[in-house]
């Protein structure tokens, strides 16, 4: 009489039934019995509360364990890195060799704290002498390994060692390269994987998208979009949540909104998504459509969680409306449930600054139910360069260097602030003691689309093939918006700051493609806040120019048209 287990997964009742089998006359050969041990033990690794009868199982193997059996134990520990690794130890003691499987699960449980680094590396040597790290599988897993470590290098030197990397491996190092602040690598190597003829993935698709979004390639997150209908990877919820963030990044808010309703009619969209089209308009400052949007996901019986209010709370305080963002606070705890955090806090902290109420910002930082951190501190400080508030701004700097003696933004925002004020000792002094604790400022750089391609400045920077060209035309801006009545305050430097460069380079190449409200679209990422004489100098730009610029920098996004901001003067 032949064995069979059961179709329904309950471990209790496979187990009941192996165990019966035995005391009749249908029990299961050793490998049949191995093979239904093995699958138990996964049964009972997927229900924490199981997990102990998975280890109590396999220590009690009737047969001997063979690496599936041994693979299944070790995953079952995936929440006890240290027992993992222990007992894969005890694998090698044995007669038994781990298999792909068992290395792609040990890493997967070593990837989650860098205490475990050192161990997740003599598994990577392990598997070398194995000869199993060129294999797709335990590759692929190699790959993710290094990139959770944030060694996106090794991660890609693991893909490089596959010789025939399949669709899984192409997802793993694009992915991994996206997630480290990677964008050209990743973009690179997903047109590679679809030039090998090799399929998308919705995880491959979805990273691309990310890398595109963050070097600022409009024109590349469109072409991938386009490949994701034509391959029938969307509508999904994890690469239309890409897209939407993507175009929300973008400032192109219409385009975001398109994606959603297109997951949002296939019944795609899901909380992710919701709160992703939230901190579209959030980045706007469109608290208006954020709150409509809000009451329709409460129509929807969608409850919000604490991404949700983030997004909220930041539409307006981004608005700079402080009344509103507090009782959207208040309102998240005691009507939602929804215990805010110190981001949420930072949010009315924000908008207490924009609107200038320095005073009962710094109280509000104080009286917090959290200990301030790093960006609480350089929120403040930030207002107060905007404000041209050097008392407040000083004990800011003074509490973020406490925290952070390297931090260099402190440093640099509290001498401008004492600029600003005419102070100008205080700000020699404040460059001076930067200088000699060894603290150098980060480098400003700007991104800019043209034709498809993404170009780099840095501040001074004379590398570009057009560098000359790019000059000219700076001069010429100078000259125009001279006319128009503007006066350059920060000194002779500030005209060849990356993001002056990056517009030149998109006027002098015609604007590439790209088009916000139907007219060519000049469009800047700027790694660092964007600084009052460049903000300034942009304004009378858009006059010039005929056409909006828009402008993302660390901060928030700002739109400049007919000579005015949409953040009205404060971020």
């Amino acid at each position: 009489m032949q064995w069979n287990a059961p179709d329904i997964p309950d471990p209790a009742r496979v187990h009941a039934q192996l165990i019966k089998s035995g005391s009749t006359g249908g029990a299961p050969t050793a490998a049949e019995a191995r093979f239904y041990y093995n699958q138990l033990i996964a049964l009972y690794s997927r229900s924490p509360s199981t997990i102990p009868d998975a280890l109590r199982l396999f220590h009690r193997l009737p047969v001997s364990p063979n690496a599936a059996s041994w693979t299944s134990a070790i995953s079952a520990l995936s929440s006890d890195p240290s027992s993992a690794a222990s007992l894969f130890l005890s694998m090698l003691r044995r007669p038994c060799l781990p298999t792909q499987s068992t290395i792609s699960a040990l890493l997967k449980i070593l990837s989650f704290s860098s205490l475990y680094l050192p161990l997740g590396l003599q598994l990577h040597s392990l598997s070398l002498k194995l000869s199993l790290s060129s294999l797709p599988f335990s590759g692929s897993a190699l790959i993710g390994f290094y990139s959770k470590h944030r060694l996106p290098s090794d991660a890609l030197k693991a893909f490089d060692e596959i010789p025939n990397p399949d669709e899984v491996c192409f997802a793993a190092v694009i992915v991994g390269l996206a997630q480290n602040h990677r964008p050209a690598q990743s973009l690179s190597l997903f047109h590679e994987m679809h030039a090998g003829g090799i399929s998308s993935t919705i995880y491959s698709v979805s990273s691309a998208i990310r890398a595109a979004a963050e070097s600022a390639a409009l024109d590349q997150t469109r072409l991938i979009h386009a490949h994701t209908i034509v391959t029938g990877l969307n509508p999904n919820p994890i690469v239309g949540t890409a897209l939407l963030d993507a175009y929300g990044k973008a400032g192109l808010v219409p385009d975001a909104r398109q994606a959603f309703d297109e997951l949002s009619c296939a019944g795609k969209a899901n909380l992710v998504t919701w709160n992703a089209l939230l901190s579209a308009y959030a980045q706007q400052g469109d608290a208006t459509s954020a709150k409509q949007l809000f009451d329709e996901m409460f129509e929807r019986n969608l409850a919000p969680d604490e991404y949700t209010f983030l997004a909220i709370l930041t539409a307006y305080s981004n608005s700079g409306l402080v009344d509103e963002t507090e009782n959207w606070l208040n309102e998240m705890r005691t009507f939602y449930g929804v215990e805010p955090g110190i981001e949420h806090y930072s949010c009315l902290l924000g908008a207490m600054a924009r609107a200038g109420r320095l005073d009962e910002a710094e109280r509000f930082v104080l009286e917090m139910p959290f200990e301030p951190d790093a960006a609480v501190w350089r929120t403040l400080l930030s207002s107060c360069m905007v404000h041209s508030n050097a008392d407040i701004g000083r004990r800011a700097a003074g509490r973020l260097l406490e925290l952070d003696p390297q931090d260099d933004s402190a440093y640099v925002m509290l001498a401008k602030i004492y600029s600003f004020v005419g102070r100008k000792g205080e700000m020699a002094k404040m460059w001076t003691t930067m200088r000699d604790h060894g603290v150098r400022k980060e480098g400003g750089r700007s991104w800019i689309e043209v034709a498809g391609g993404v170009h780099v400045f840095v501040a001074g920077d004379r590398q570009h093939e057009r560098s000359s060209e790019i000059y000219a035309k700076v001069r010429e801006l100078e000259m125009e918006t001279g006319k128009l009545g503007y006066v350059e305050k920060g000194g002779e430097g500030v005209w060849e700051h990356s993001e002056r460069l990056a517009v030149a380079m998109w006027l002098i190449s015609n604007g590439g493609g790209t088009t916000v409200d139907g007219q060519p679209a000049l469009r800047v990422i700027k790694n660092l806040r964007i600084c009052r004489d460049c903000h300034e100098f942009f304004k009378y730009v858009s006059r010039i120019i005929g056409r909006d610029i828009v402008v993302r920098d660390v901060n928030r996004y700002h739109r400049f048209e007919k000579g005015a901001c949409s953040c009205k003067d404060c971020w």
